[in-house]
């Protein structure tokens, strides 16, 4: 762990549910990323905490957010219920980020959003809901999930696929025909959906740092209160 780094278990309101979350804060850190995880996954994510801890050592601070409550995890395992209730979701992202704005340690650093699989779909609808946010990072994910709030989005947004994935290459170029905001893709050689081979969740996390450096900046004015 990074020396200066404060560590934090959270709970975030979403009206009358509590949301649990692992927050890490690196001294002088320049920004937030909240991370939407995938369909089936949680804050435990091994490849998402992977990719936390390289942001963390690129002094971005990080929140891993459980986009279900327990209760609804324990529905979702059985039925899948909840899983692709994107909005549910999206609203959840939209939570964690006015829980930010108005956490004291938090609230003077700008937000960008991490998303994976169905989690990128949740990250855009709040980018469209909070367009002060400064960032918006997908790895193999599912962008097209946000339906009518692509065109709505402002966030400068990197879109990120395994060269394997080609379902998902296609679903993410449609996705970037209905949006406006500036939108780049990048394929990762040789990488199928979960990035799995050798070297290429590694590829994943220079291409968010490289984003997230380039739009997330500190001095910024006029973030959302």
């Amino acid at each position: 762990m990074q020396q200066g780094t404060i560590v934090d278990a959270v709970r975030i309101p979403d009206g009358a549910e509590l949301l649990d979350g692992d927050l890490h804060i690196p001294a002088d850190a320049r920004g937030l990323v909240i991370f939407a995880h995938g369909s089936g996954s949680s804050r435990f994510s091994s490849r998402n905490r992977q990719v936390a801890e390289f942001l963390n050592l690129g002094e971005f601070a990080t929140l891993l957010l459980d986009l279900l409550t327990p209760a609804e995890e324990r529905v979702d395992v059985r039925t899948a219920e909840y899983r692709f209730d994107i909005p549910r979701l999206g609203r959840r992202v939209v939570a964690a980020t006015d829980w930010a704005n108005a956490h004291p340690g938090l609230r003077e650093l700008p937000i960008g959003y991490f998303g994976a699989s169905t989690g990128a779909g949740a990250a855009l609808i709040a980018a469209a809901e909070r367009p002060n946010a400064a960032a918006v990072v997908s790895r193999g994910g599912r962008p097209d999930l946000a339906g009518d709030a692509l065109p709505r989005v402002r966030t400068p947004t990197l879109l990120i696929v395994g060269g394997d994935d080609e379902p998902v290459i296609e679903l993410n170029q449609a996705a970037m025909r209905n949006m406006r905001a500036t939108v780049e893709l990048a394929v990762v050689p040789h990488a199928t959906h979960l990035f799995e081979e050798p070297g290429t969740l590694q590829q994943v996390q220079r291409l968010a740092l490289d984003w997230l450096t380039r739009y997330v900046n500190p001095r910024r004015e006029g973030r959302h209160g």
